[in-house]
């Protein structure tokens, strides 16, 4: 049974990925959750970005980290998309979110909301990154104990296996989610080979496969189930995507299209999220 549907970069099918009109359009479309990529800028703030550079998402382009908040915030995170932001979702000099941004909106949503936060690394690991968000978060009224700020239960996720050992010392295992991306040879085989044994050690309680590795591999998966874990697969758009995740007892979808797979499921969106155990 699917419990919650995190929207993916917000509802980031209709409305640029990371921007204050995808994640208000997440909220409107009833998503229990919402995911984010985190960066840092040349200055120290966080910012929802997914790529390493900005080339793909805005009219600027090199790294993100080479840039100040002030200088990304001069960029246009919107027009390669196409999609025309309403009024109220706000100008497009305001669509670039900072993570207490992101924080300010899932407060106003009247409800508990989950905040998925995934920390993107190449071949290495540096802990800045992570410290940023936690002491940032900690500035929220996070503690690790309950992982919540506010009404809003955040959750933590990164390909990268050293980064999820780096994340078990700080937050609950219940709160942590190692993701899996589909891999037959080479160093991504071997990152994810460190990751599911991450799961089969219970160093985190969240398997995270992407739909192709679910696929794939459906003993991996059944054997994390019957340990304890939970599932929460990405990226799940379509009525087979969404069928393979019921049939493998998937309890969390994470999905750019969430008004539409709640519309699958045939159901009201979740009172709230999962407390670490």
């Amino acid at each position: 049974m699917i419990e919650q549907i995190f929207a993916h970069r917000g509802a980031s099918a209709g409305f640029p990925e990371h921007t204050r009109a995808a994640y208000l359009q997440a909220l409107a479309d009833g998503a229990d959750g919402v995911e984010g990529d985190l960066h840092l800028t040349a200055d120290g703030a966080l910012v929802l970005i997914h790529d390493d550079t900005l080339d793909r998402t805005s009219n600027g382009s090199g790294p993100v980290g080479a840039h100040t908040l002030e200088e990304l915030c001069g960029l246009d995170f919107t027009s390669w998309k196409g999609a025309r932001i309403p009024p109220e979702y706000g100008r497009v000099g305001e669509q670039l979110l900072t993570l207490d941004g992101l924080l300010d909106i899932l407060a106003g949503a009247g409800r508990e909301m989950a905040l998925a936060l995934e920390f993107k690394y190449g071949e290495l690991f540096d802990p800045a990154l992570v410290d940023a968000a936690l002491e940032a978060l900690g500035a929220r009224g996070w503690s690790a104990a309950r992982s919540m700020a506010g009404k809003v239960q955040v959750s933590f996720m990164s390909f990268h296996p050293e980064a999820v050992k780096y994340l078990s010392g700080h937050v609950p295992a219940a709160m942590l989610c190692q993701l899996l991306q589909y891999a037959e040879t080479g160093a991504g085989r071997e990152l994810l080979a460190n990751g599911e044994a991450l799961l089969d050690d219970g160093a985190a309680h969240l398997a995270g496969p992407g739909v192709a590795y679910l696929r794939a591999n459906p003993g991996n998966a059944a054997r994390w189930l019957a340990a304890g874990r939970t599932l929460r697969v990405w990226t799940v758009d379509t009525a087979e995507d969404l069928q393979l995740c019921l049939d493998a007892g998937v309890a969390e979808v994470t999905t750019n299209r969430p008004a539409a797979i709640r519309a699958m499921l045939g159901r009201a969106p979740s009172a709230g999220g999962r407390r670490p155990a």
